[in-house]
């Protein structure tokens, strides 16, 4: 068994152990409203109560307005295992309040792990940082491993204030996301890849995704179907099938562990997975 940071144990994470999932809960922290891409499958919601899925929020705390939040949560609560940062856009696009958040949570909090999930444009900016306030889980979220491909996902990159279209965006993504995640690795952060799968579009580029996961040494994979979401580029797109998901999973897995027991959280998720908010 292992443990970082004093007491933290590893095992006791819901989304990175099966194990621990029907024990251990989690509290999503929405401190982060910006986002530096657009997919073409989000539209995020930040004073929504009637979703449940990533991108929605019934608000956005500041930095001290969420570890007093947390601290409510935890008064009647035994079962936090682990405070994520999952948004609502992403972490490291609002990285200063991403930080001073867990710096403040894990002050407070020092026996809870820490974790975010990001797209990873940023990720080789902040992982350090990331690692030394107290992160020891982190999601970055790979849709594709190809330009061309990303391309069909994503409607823009957004780099040094220039929204950049097509492969020339994408490549960019790309090279950020590799980077970020094998400086993750040498820093020992335990490391899971989410790939949002679109029918006709990454659904055949899987099995791609996930040897590069093998070649970055990934802990653990997600492979999650994509939900239509009303005024988006993919609204119409139909959903994987669950026997086709499976399959998927199944392929994928000769490469990487596969989670499967995802349930595609809000950014203010509370409690065990795949439980009604508290």
């Amino acid at each position: 068994m292992l443990f970082i940071g004093g007491r933290r144990n590893m095992s006791k994470h819901p989304c990175f152990n099966y194990g621990a999932h029907r024990t251990w809960g989690r509290v999503h922290l929405p401190v982060a409203p910006h986002c530096n891409i657009q997919c073409n499958f989000c539209n995020r919601k930040y004073s929504c109560v009637n979703e449940s899925r990533p991108g929605v929020t019934d608000r956005v705390y500041t930095p001290q307005e969420a570890l007093a939040f947390l601290r409510k949560v935890m008064q009647t609560r035994s079962d936090i295992s682990v405070v994520g940062i999952a948004g609502p856009g992403d972490p490291l696009c609002d990285a200063q309040q991403t930080l001073e958040t867990f710096q403040l949570v894990h002050e407070a909090y020092p026996d809870l792990m820490l974790c975010v999930s990001t797209n990873g444009l940023a990720l080789p900016a902040y992982v350090k940082d990331l690692a030394a306030v107290g992160v020891t889980h982190l999601t970055v979220t790979v849709n594709a491993v190809s330009p061309e491909i990303a391309g069909k996902i994503y409607a823009f990159v957004g780099v040094n204030g220039q929204k950049l279209e097509g492969t020339l965006g994408t490549g960019y993504l790309l090279r950020a996301q590799d980077e970020g995640i094998r400086m993750a690795k040498e820093l020992r952060l335990t490391v899971k890849v989410n790939t949002v799968v679109i029918p006709g579009i990454n659904e055949d580029h899987v099995v791609d995704i996930a040897r590069k996961c093998a070649s970055w040494k990934v802990d653990i994979m997600n492979c999650i179907s994509m939900i239509p979401v009303e005024n988006t580029p993919f609204e119409t797109v139909i959903p994987l099938t669950a026997d086709r998901h499976r399959s998927l999973q199944d392929e994928a897995e000769r490469y990487v562990a596969q989670m499967r027991h995802c349930c595609r959280c809000r950014a203010d998720a509370v409690g065990k997975l795949c439980a009604s908010n508290d």
